[in-house]
C-alpha cells in the first residue's frame, strides 16, 4: 500500500487491517507511515513499514518483494502514493512540476502493477486497485495533475482488460475532495477556498478518508469480484452533473 502515511492511504490501511488483513505500509514520509503502523498494531493488527520511492522501479520491486517475504503472498495491493503538482497560474506550465506529478502518479503506478502483477500471477491473482480521481475522469485543473490522472485511468482500464481473465482485476477510485492534508493545504492558503470546494459536490461538503478507504475495500472484495477495469468515481456527486 502505498502512501500509507497518511490521508487516504493511512486510512486504508488501517481499514485492511481492520478486516483481517495483514498490511504493508509504503511511505517515503518515515514518520507517518511508521504511526500508520504503530496505529494497527496498537489495535491488535499486523503491518510492517517499507520505505520506497515509487518513482524508482528497483524500490518498488523491492517493496513487493519484502510484502511477500514477510506475509507469504500478495493478494492485494492500493497504488495510492501521488503529489497534487502545480496549483497556481504561474505553474501551468511549469515542466519541472509536470515532470515530477507524472514521474510520481503516472509512473509510480506503472512500476507498482508492473511488479505486483509478475508476482500475482504465479499465486492466484489477486486485486489492485490505483488512486486516480474526478480530475482523471474530467478537465478543469493543471495539466500536470489532471493528465497524470487521466494516465491512471487509462492504464487502470488497459491493465484490467489484459488481466481479467487471469484472475487478476484492476479498478481505480477517483475521489472529489477529500479532507486529507494535501487538500488542506489548498485551503489553509485561503479560508474562502473551504467553501469554494464544498460548493463543487452536490453534497455540500468535502469527503472523508474513510468514505475513500471503504470504497477500495469494497472493490478488493469478493463483492467486486465481476468488477475490473473500472474508475469508480466517489465525488459526492461531483461528475454527476
Amino acid at each position: 500500500m502505498t502512501g500509507g502515511g497518511s490521508g487516504i492511504g493511512r486510512a486504508t490501511a488501517i481499514a485492511f487491517a481492520a478486516a483481517g488483513a495483514k498490511v504493508a505500509v509504503d511511505d517515503i514520509v518515515d514518520a507517518g507511515g511508521h504511526e500508520t503502523v504503530r496505529t494497527i498494531q496498537n489495535a491488535g493488527g499486523e503491518a510492517i513499514y517499507i520505505h520506497a520511492d515509487v518513482r524508482d522501479e528497483e524500490a518498488v520491486k523491492r517493496m513487493v518483494e519484502t510484502a511477500v517475504h514477510e506475509f507469504g503472498r500478495l493478494h492485494f495491493a492500493f497504488n495510492n502514493a501521488g503529489i497534487s503538482g502545480g496549483a497556481r497560474p504561474e505553474e501551468f506550465w511549469d515542466s519541472a512540476i509536470f515532470n515530477e506529478t507524472f514521474d510520481i502518479n503516472a509512473r509510480g503506478v506503472f512500476y507498482c502493477m508492473k511488479h505486483e502483477i509478475a508476482h500475482m500471477l504465479h499465486h492466484g491473482g489477486g486485486a489492485i486497485v490505483n488512486t486516480a480521481s474526478v480530475c482523471g475522469m474530467a478537465g478543469p485543473g493543471h495539466p500536470s495533475y489532471v493528465g497524470s490522472k487521466h494516465a491512471v485511468v487509462g492504464m487502470t482500464r488497459t491493465v484490467g482488460m489484459a488481466y481479467a481473465a487471469q484472475g487478476i482485476r484492476v479498478n481505480a477510485v477517483c475521489p472529489g475532495a477529500i479532507a486529507t492534508p494535501m487538500v488542506q493545504r489548498v485551503m489553509a492558503d485561503n479560508p474562502a477556498n473551504i467553501k469554494a470546494i464544498e460548493n463543487l459536490h452536490p453534497m455540500k461538503r468535502i469527503g472523508e478518508p474513510q468514505e475513500i478507504a471503504d470504497a477500495v475495500l469494497f472493490l478488493c472484495s469478493h463483492r467486486a469480484s465481476f468488477i475490473t477495469g473500472h474508475p469508480l468515481a466517489v465525488d459526492g456527486g461531483k461528475l454527476a452533473g
